[in-house]
């Protein structure tokens, strides 16, 4: 080896990273064999896991002539599948130990932008046809020259009319819009230096993780590895859609019509299409052109779905159209009096807006309807489906409003964590862990006002 001074080279693996002094005339082969001692592995057939500047093995090219600098990182990975690490080798099968030649094809490579590990979209998921015109769109909000605030000509900008991100705080206090639209929560994700390379979607799960062999499975043994996160619920930034519109008023006086003759509540799914919202920065409206009333035995206060026989046919024709569910709607109303038509004003602040067990039916109903999404890891995030509730407002008419639940709620229904109670119909209440089932921690935040 040369007297030259060494340099100190990071080698990154799927173990760990490690730091490597080599003199810069050392040959690639030496740098092999000190990876190769260092990580104590069991072959030497690794290489780059992208392909691109790979410094091959060679007893007569010096590290000096591949460009590697004083605290340059190089990525490891296996080549063709090869075990590297002892623990990751497989029963029964052998370990090749063969050191690499100077004709060998084994590489290391160098670093650049692209060899840390990110993740990738999954540009195969299907996503919505609206979804993929937001895509193509930047998102930004124009705002016109200010003749008081800008000094410059026509042609400029300043920071008084320089064009806002689609997630400014201050634009959607102005215009009263309380959430996020997905869209925009995901360009303010992508915002940050790494550009989004990182940002993989993940969907809250409840469940113990299956095949930790380091205990007992559950109830006799659990452990930080497999235990799923205690929840705090808090309020989501983001919602799927923001506005939800009737194609004409006719859907919604003949879905009336029935509560009208009868007095007994309604059930009904929402048939539609998605489309570009335009008063919200890359806002999604679901546009309702057909209301679906399934079998369903009802009274003044509840509600009671039976089994469709006809919902294959249904899905086949809206299919044929089309079209796609994208919610459901349900009727909570009380005549106050049936000869001016009000109705009483049951949903407010000092009651409920939606019951526990209508937020469960709304978790149900997103769970089965999820929104597919390319930087979601399991390729679908959240959801699109919609709740209409049709009640009294204050001046006692009929009203409509719209909800979703959040993704923490979708998790607690789907991983069968949450009940309504019988009482009081404003609250919900979390299972207990029992033998069956291990139910996490659930939290809230209440803030106080002291003056």
């Amino acid at each position: 080896m040369s007297k030259d001074k060494a340099i100190l080279l990071r080698v990154q693996s799927p173990e760990g990273t490690k730091r490597i002094e080599i003199s810069p005339s050392a040959s690639t082969c030496q740098l092999f064999e000190a990876v190769h001692d260092a990580f104590d592995l069991k072959s030497f057939a690794f290489a780059r896991r992208i392909k691109k500047d790979e410094i091959h093995s060679s007893k007569s090219r010096t590290l000096r002539n591949t460009g590697l600098r004083h605290g340059d990182m190089i990525y490891l990975a296996s080549v063709n599948g090869a075990v590297l690490f002892s623990n990751n080798s497989p029963s029964g099968e052998p370990i090749d130990e063969t050191a690499p030649s100077t004709s060998s094809t084994v590489s290391v490579s160098r670093p650049t932008s692209s060899s840390i590990a990110y993740f990738k979209p999954n540009t195969n998921v299907h996503e919505d046809e609206v979804d993929l015109q937001l895509y193509k769109m930047d998102g930004k909000i124009e705002r016109r020259r200010d003749e008081k605030l800008c000094r410059h000509n026509a042609n400029s900008r300043c920071v008084h009319c320089s064009s806002l991100e689609p997630f400014d705080e201050a634009y959607l206090h102005q215009h009263n819009i309380k959430h996020l639209s997905f869209h925009s929560y995901l360009r303010k994700l992508m915002s940050g230096v790494d550009r989004g390379k990182f940002l993989a979607l993940e969907d809250i799960s409840c469940r113990i993780k299956n095949g930790c062999k380091d205990h007992p499975p559950w109830p006799k043994g659990i452990c930080s590895k497999c235990q799923p996160n205690a929840i705090t619920l808090n309020m989501q930034s983001y919602r799927h859609i923001d506005n939800v519109m009737f194609e004409n008023t006719n859907l919604v006086e003949r879905f009336l019509n029935y509560w009208r003759v009868t007095g007994h509540q309604r059930i009904g799914f929402l048939y539609g299409t998605y489309e570009i919202h335009a008063d919200v920065p890359l806002g999604i409206r679901a546009n309702v052109v057909a209301i679906y009333e399934p079998p369903q035995e009802s009274s003044r206060d509840s509600v009671r779905l039976l089994t469709d026989q006809k919902e294959e046919v249904v899905e086949h024709l809206i299919t044929s159209l089309g079209l796609r569910c994208v919610g459901w709607i349900f009727t909570d109303l009380l005549a106050e009096d049936v000869q001016k038509g009000t109705v009483k004003h049951t949903r407010n602040i000092d009651s409920h807006f939606l019951s526990a067990q209508e937020c469960i039916m709304s978790g149900y109903f997103q769970n089965i309807h999820p929104n597919a999404c390319r930087y979601a890891s399991k390729g679908y995030f959240g959801s699109k489906f919609v709740t209409v509730c049709v009640t009294g407002d204050k001046a006692n008419q009929v009203h409509m409003e719209g909800y979703q639940v959040s993704n923490q709620c979708m998790a607690l229904v789907r991983d069968n964590c949450l009940l309504p109670t019988k009482d009081v119909p404003e609250l919900g209440y979390v299972r207990e862990s029992s033998d069956k089932q291990y139910v996490p921690d659930v939290y809230y935040k209440r803030y106080l006002n002291i003056k």
